[in-house]
């Protein structure tokens, strides 16, 4: 194993001194590993919170900031943040309009924050919680009841944190991150595994001739172990399912993310390959990304995320956004 770390047991420690080292516009709390917007929360603002396992940067932390997430709570890798880490990310956020949490569906995570809230509800902090399970992969996993969630979660945190900025109330910005979670469908494909530096050794084994079809953020098995194929026929493979599941065609923000350690040249020739079957299938991809969203250590593959978007969620997707992750319009 080689990586640019000291100690396998202090991979997320050094990692969010460097966060706070780099971005000094955000404020770290170091004790509760809780990535907080550098300025103090406005009085009758919605606060909105994230959260995970480390290992899939930006996601969360670098979704902190104006028009986006207020807050991220970070897990060590690939493990949820604890109810401790999110009740103080509550409190730190909330303005008394109560916050949201935007969860992804692992089933660590939905009991961590679900504990969370329920401590936050004591403490008289109003919580509400979205759910993202968009993988089409599969129905159940090793982590999982029901689909997993994956990259539908950064347009979640993007939407909901632009109708919380504009001062929508907490019903009006749960209901909007509600109706995304429900309009994404995520599928990814590994072409090989990422290394857990406590591990020091591949999450799975995958021969230097098959790939790993509707692979997990986690590294879990996916629909299929294939024979290594052309990006033309790997395209094929990640756009079918979605348009399967989709349902009604219409326009849609549109996210290529690479899992870590797939270069961009790679993506956007991936991108090439997805764009015209995405059309064909009656999707109108008016919003496009790119790149590193969601990753997975040091994996080798991509995941395509599409989300169907009318003109409200297109107008809160282009609103203004600062965060080292995602930034335009400011």
């Amino acid at each position: 194993m080689k990586k640019l770390i000291n100690s396998p047991q202090t991979v997320l420690a050094d990692a969010l001194r460097g966060i706070k080292a780099a971005h000094p516009e955000l404020r770290v709390d170091l004790e509760n590993r809780v990535v907080f917007r550098g300025e103090r929360p406005r009085q009758g603002k919605v606060g909105v919170v994230s959260g995970g396992g480390s290992g899939h940067e930006p996601l969360h932390a670098g979704y902190v900031g104006r028009g986006m997430l207020d807050a991220a709570c970070a897990g060590e890798v690939f493990t949820s943040p604890t109810p401790d880490q999110i009740l103080a990310a509550a409190r730190g956020v909330d303005a008394g309009a109560g916050v949201l949490f935007v969860v992804k569906n692992y089933t660590g995570d939905v009991l961590n924050f679900e504990l969370a809230a329920e401590l936050a509800a004591d403490e008289g902090i109003e919580v509400r919680t979205v759910v993202v399970a968009d993988d089409v992969a599969v129905e159940d996993s090793t982590w999982t009841a029901g689909r997993r969630g994956v990259g539908t979660s950064v347009v979640v945190e993007k939407i909901a944190g632009g109708a919380a900025e504009e001062g929508e109330e907490l019903d009006a910005v749960t209901a909007l991150a509600g109706r995304v979670a429900g309009s994404g469908r995520s599928m990814g494909v590994a072409l090989t595994s990422g290394t857990v530096p406590a591990a020091e050794r591949p999450t799975f084994d995958l021969p230097e001739d098959r790939m790993e079809l509707g692979v997990g953020i986690h590294g879990e098995p996916g629909r299929h172990r294939v024979p290594l194929a052309s990006a033309h026929r790997i395209a094929r493979m990640l756009v079918e399912p979605i348009l399967r599941d989709q349902g009604a065609p219409g326009p849609a923000i549109v996210m290529l993310s690479g899992l870590g350690a797939t270069p961009l040249i790679e993506l956007y020739l991936m991108y090439g390959e997805v764009a015209p079957l995405l059309a064909a299938g009656g999707i109108d991809a008016r919003r496009i990304l790119v790149g590193d969203y969601v990753t997975s250590l040091d994996m080798a593959g991509c995941a395509l995320t599409v989300v169907m978007a009318d003109d409200e969620l297109l107008r809160l997707w282009d609103a203004p956004v600062v965060t080292s992750g995602l930034r335009w319009g400011a």
